[in-house]
């Protein structure tokens, strides 16, 4: 059985109360092995209040907490009878099992959260010639300049009227030659 994704209906106000919940049931009912990670989805914002900027963590989606579990008759009870737990988004009736969020919402979820998990494996080197394979400069031809592997970026050489124009793109945007 392959572990995904799930979302979980509480009070809100009380997404917190219930991972730390969630969390302690998982540990004393031995459900470790079926519940591994329980999240608030939450995003750092800049705030300003009397010409101070302050850092707060704003929910992204009150009333709704991730659950990463292997979906089984014992790890849906113990999540559903959580206390502050309404029920799991996606359930058709109270005896349906829920649906899994897709990978593409997942990441989505915690890129916007800072937790990106997929890390690509960066194999480009500087000065490699690169061709642009999509945007507005596809099939331009260029040498790499700078990699930015945190932020999955390259900045590209372009000859561009006869004079060398630099581009920054994704690292999906272009191919080795």
């Amino acid at each position: 059985m392959e572990k995904h994704w799930y979302v979980i209906h509480t009070y809100s106000g009380y997404e917190n109360k219930v991972k730390a919940n969630l969390e302690r049931r998982l540990q004393s009912m031995g459900m470790e092995d079926k519940i591994f990670r329980v999240l608030v989805p939450v995003e750092e914002e800049i705030e300003t209040k009397n010409g101070k900027k302050k850092s707060v963590m704003r929910k992204v989606f009150p009333g709704y907490v991730l659950v990463e579990m292997i979906m089984t008759d014992d790890s849906w009870y113990v999540v559903r009878n959580t206390p502050g737990v309404t029920g799991f988004v996606g359930s058709a009736g109270s005896g349906s099992k829920p649906t899994a969020l897709l990978p593409n919402e997942v990441r989505s979820i915690l890129k916007q959260m800072g937790v990106d998990e997929t890390k690509t494996k960066v194999d480009f080197s500087l000065k490699e010639a690169v061709r642009v394979v999509e945007g507005p400069f596809a099939n331009f031809i260029g040498s790499i300049e700078e990699i930015q592997a945190d932020k999955q970026k390259i900045k590209v050489m372009v000859s561009m009227f006869g004079r060398e124009t630099p581009l920054e793109l994704d690292f999906n945007q272009v191919e080795k030659l």
